[in-house]
């Protein structure tokens, strides 16, 4: 099935259906003007087959907007994630496909969501780089990036970061004298906490530092990155970018 979007001076944005069909929206999915591409898409399909019964709707979101946004931070604060989840529940698909989730919230909320893992650019990378050791940046992404390790056979060095009146405090729990370091995590907005990752685990004797991120948003550039990271991996789920100090998988 085909469709077009149109986008109107004013901001709007409408949709048409070219031919009937199973439904199959691809998008970024990064920001708000997706979302509402995305519901003009399903309401254009649904009045194009109100008698179709059989025909199915599956959307895949490779970049989720608002998905660190699992909760209500403080009160009075909106709980950004549960509001994005409830528009696009009212879309009602069949299927929602998520690459790589922040959480697990996002899965909860979403009703027939599924999340797209991100194995496959991972071990991508970890071929490139010929078998690096794998670190987890926090405890959040230990469990993650543990399974990871474990069907690639790889070697897994867990960090913690604490803050310590406000400057971060990095440990690394395990040996990485004279070996390369993969980070592997979800998302990256400026990179700094990569950065002093990189840079302890060089003060411990790593002889290079790599990153993997699947969502790759580097709102401030390369250079501070550049101080202590090696080398970017990532895929092109938020944007796409030309650089040689990163390597991207095409995702979209």
């Amino acid at each position: 099935m085909k469709y077009e979007i149109k986008k109107f001076r004013d901001g709007q944005v409408a949709a048409k259906i070219l031919n009937a069909g199973n439904l199959e929206v691809r998008i970024r999915g990064n920001s708000y003007e997706d979302l509402f591409a995305i519901a003009a898409i399903k309401e254009a399909w649904d009045a194009e087959n109100s008698t179709n019964k059989t025909a199915t709707a599956r959307l895949t979101i490779f970049c989720l907007i608002g998905q660190r946004s699992d909760r209500r931070f403080n009160t009075g604060e909106s709980f950004d994630l549960k509001v994005i989840a409830n528009f696009i529940n009212t879309m009602a698909f069949d299927m929602v496909e998520i690459l790589h989730p922040h959480s697990p919230i996002s899965l909860a909320l979403i009703k027939n969501a599924v999340k797209l893992s991100h194995f496959p650019y991972v071990q991508k990378t970890f071929n490139a780089i010929d078998n690096p050791v794998l670190v987890s940046p926090d405890a959040g992404a230990y469990k993650t990036t543990h399974e990871i390790a474990k069907k690639l056979g790889a070697d897994l060095v867990p960090s913690n970061k604490v803050r310590v009146d406000g400057a971060p405090q990095i440990s690394i729990q395990g040996d990485v004298r004279g070996k390369d370091c993969l980070i592997v995590d979800d998302l990256a907005d400026g990179g700094r906490t990569f950065k002093y990752l990189a840079a302890a685990l060089k003060e411990q004797g790593a002889a290079n530092v790599y990153l993997y991120v699947t969502h790759a948003q580097f709102n401030y550039g390369f250079d501070e990155l550049k101080e202590t990271i090696d080398h970017v991996y990532c895929t092109n789920s938020y944007k796409d970018i030309d650089n040689e100090f990163v390597t991207q998988y095409k995702v979209i």
